[in-house]
């Protein structure tokens, strides 16, 4: 059974920093796709930042340079640093494993941005 748990949402001021952290069990983390959504209010979930089990990364648009995701095999862990943080970030954020055909998602972890 895949487990994904979330932590390090909270509230900050806009222009400050948070770190997300997720760490996994039930699968073999090397071999997974990680990754981060995030969904607001009245919105649909939407992708993020990304790392392949080989290191390839991807992000949204929105995030390019402001956010990095990276990834600890032997802590079985995958990172989101947020930094110039927006209001337009607020969201709840969830982490995402591809493992064993299929996806699998955190509870997911709230993050508010105020200005």
């Amino acid at each position: 059974q895949v487990q994904l748990v979330e932590s390090g949402g909270g509230l900050v001021q806009a222009g400050g920093s948070l770190r997300l952290s997720c760490v996994a069990s039930g699968s073999i983390f090397s071999a997974a796709s990680m990754g981060w959504y995030h969904q607001a209010p009245g919105k649909q979930r939407e992708l993020v930042a990304q790392i392949t089990s080989g290191g390839f990364i991807s992000y949204a648009d929105s995030v390019k340079g402001r956010f990095t995701i990276s990834r600890d095999n032997a802590k079985n862990t995958v990172y989101l640093q947020m930094n110039s943080l927006k209001p337009e970030d607020t969201a709840v954020y969830y982490c995402w494993q591809y493992a064993l055909g299929r996806g699998y998602w955190g509870q997911g972890t709230q993050v508010t941005v105020s200005s």
